[in-house]
């Protein structure tokens, strides 16, 4: 089978952070848009996150953030958005190539310059698209642009400067920031950061907001340099590069008086300080301390619209951090404050987005509370107010699976998965529904599929694990625990499941290492002292199995784990403290067969 090829270049010098995904659709989307317009209709997003510069429709149903003026898009795309965006792209080239009489072959050059965006979305292509219909070759070198003088970068930037999106984010920036001009510098990489944080180009904004920052001047283009120090704060923060963050926002104290700024810089302060990546760094107290400064600050703004806004952001952060105090309540006064404010000081219907977040975070708070039918009344307006963002669906579909409304919850997750480019948490969800309804080759089928879009997505590898250890596939389950963790090194839930899986192929010394080893890493993991339990009394261990079954009820009452050291108790000849357990999980379990039957036994 012949082989038809292209050649294009990765160097995100040339088109910003999908320089060469861009290049490929470039290539493949015009002729689609003629011969498939419903394919190139049902990636619409994708593709036009991707490749900017190509003519491809909006979608029927475009994302409220997408509809609303710039400086109303206060939705910051998680990390992840751009795994989404690929997993897109990558169904979006199955559904084009198939039928071909023979593979496309892309040689992609100059790969080392490649952003991590390209990168991610070319590994997507390699894993999700059957090398019969699309064979990518990558190449670290390219061609280096030659040594020029500043007046001949500021002709190249000029020439490139020609409205398209893709060269405002490669090439333009490239060679302003080798011209003349250090304000036109400093634009034109703010041009480029606001557009890949919008797009949740993360590593694209990072690099290009601190080169930005080093021709910003406050005092003479102060819009452009504070926009360059707000995306670049963003950006590290999400990118778990929090230290450099809190550092940027430091020296900008000390670069501008504005109140507004300073209230946002409080803010974002707070924000690192609460949602650290590494647990140990958190610091509620000092999160406290910068909202209660940006709340101070923002109280004081002059436009009673722009006032409610600010205020509002505030409100609803420290509303994050009363929550992670445990005054859940408070959390709930704070946020409802700020839709009163919202309410009271804006014209109907503007902000529409900010209204949005306010709710939803409204509707994670009453379901905390136990309030759950007013929760799923925030939850339906709030996708009333946006039916094109698929998050949101994932919530009320976790609520209404708690509740016991397991049809609706799938039909949540079914939404979501319609709504925009793929993800992995539907299917995880939908696989839970599917396992409790006792659907076991349906649940195994969306766990395959959750773990195909997102390979590190260690939840959906271990719920795999263990149910192949239960579906009598011990070697699969291993597999799968020793590919997890490859990617996640020490994680105690995939060694909880390989102790499952060695335990289920009969494997007791494997089995009781991978437990002992999960139980270092977090000795409160209950599937591990339950694990070892099991392992204890198969060994005729009874006292063993009670020391451990009671070690995992240290972290709450479980019928399945009383149940258990009941029958423990029995073997160990301690029928009065084994009635006492059965006694108790039948409260929590009045309608379980085998409690009632070990009662009556």
């Amino acid at each position: 089978m012949q082989e038809h090829g292209m050649r294009i270049t990765a160097d995100r010098r040339i088109g910003g952070p999908y320089t060469a995904a861009a290049a490929l659709l470039g290539a493949l989307v015009p002729e689609a848009l003629d011969r498939r317009p419903g394919l190139v209709a049902s990636h619409a997003t994708e593709l036009r996150a991707v490749a900017p510069g190509l003519a491809v429709p909006a979608p029927a149903h475009l994302p409220l953030v997408e509809r609303v003026p710039a400086d109303e898009r206060v939705l910051v795309p998680a990390p992840r958005r751009t795994l989404r965006l690929a997993n897109g792209v990558a169904a979006f080239l199955t559904g084009l190539l198939e039928g071909r009489d023979r593979p496309l072959a892309v040689t992609v050059t100059a790969f080392a310059e490649a952003d991590p965006a390209d990168r991610e979305l070319f590994a997507v292509l390699a894993r999700r698209v059957d090398p019969g219909l699309l064979r990518v070759e990558t190449v670290a070198e390219g061609a280096e642009p030659p040594d020029r003088t500043p007046a001949e970068h500021d002709a190249l930037a000029d020439k490139a400067d020609d409205g398209a999106v893709g060269p405002r984010l490669g090439a333009v920036p490239y060679h302003r920031a080798r011209g003349t001009d250090p304000l036109r510098a400093a634009a034109a990489h703010r041009f480029a950061t606001g557009w890949c944080l919008a797009q949740g180009c993360h590593h694209a904004v990072a690099e290009l907001g601190l080169r930005g920052l080093e021709f910003a001047d406050p005092g003479r283009d102060a819009a452009t340099w504070w926009g360059l120090v707000h995306d670049t704060a963003v950006a590290l923060g999400s990118l778990r590069r929090e230290e450099e963050a809190a550092a940027l926002l430091h020296e900008a104290r000390a670069a501008t008086a504005d109140p507004a700024w300073h209230s946002t810089i409080a803010y974002t302060l707070a924000m690192l300080a609460t949602r650290h990546h590494d647990p140990a760094r958190r610091d509620l107290t000092a999160a406290l301390g910068w909202v209660n400064t940006a709340i101070a600050l923002g109280e004081h703004l002059p436009d009673p619209a722009e006032r409610a806004v600010k205020l509002g952001f505030d409100l609803n952060g420290k509303a994050l951090i009363e929550m992670r105090r445990g005054r859940a309540e408070e959390a709930l006064r704070l946020v409802q404050g700020a839709i009163d404010l919202a309410g009271e000081a804006l014209a109907p219907g503007a902000q529409p987005v900010h209204r949005m977040v306010l709710l939803a975070n409204r509707a994670q708070l009453l379901d905390r509370l136990g309030r759950h039918a007013d929760a799923l009344a925030d939850w339906d307006a709030v996708i009333a107010a946006d039916p094109a963002y698929p998050d949101y669906y994932i919530d009320r579909g976790n609520l209404r699976m708690r509740l016991g409304r397991t049809g609706e919850a799938v039909a949540d997750y079914e939404a979501a998965l319609r709504a925009g480019p793929p993800f992995p948490e539907p299917y995880f969800n939908r696989s839970e529904a599917r396992f409790a309804a006792g659907d076991l080759a349906g649940a195994l089928a969306d766990l395959d599929e959750a773990l195909a879009l997102d390979p590190g997505f260690t939840e959906a590898r271990v719920n795999r694990a263990g149910l192949l250890a239960a579906l009598g596939e011990p070697e699969r389950a291993r597999a799968d625990c020793v590919e997890g963790l490859a990617l996640a090194p020490g994680d105690a839930y995939l060694l909880a499941a390989l102790g499952q899986a060695e335990l289920a192929d009969g494997r007791h010394e494997q089995a009781r290492r991978a437990f002992d080893e999960a139980l270092e890493a977090d000795p409160a993991l209950v599937a591990a002292w339950a694990g070892r339990a099991s392992l204890a009394f198969d060994a005729g261990d009874p006292a063993g199995a009670i020391h451990d079954l009671g070690r995992a009820l240290e972290f709450g009452e479980d019928a399945a784990l009383l149940y258990n050291r009941a029958v423990a108790l029995r073997a160990a000849g301690r029928p009065e403290e084994a009635r006492t357990d059965l006694l108790r999980a039948r409260e929590l379990a009045p309608d379980d067969d085998d409690i009632r039957e070990a009662l009556a036994g």
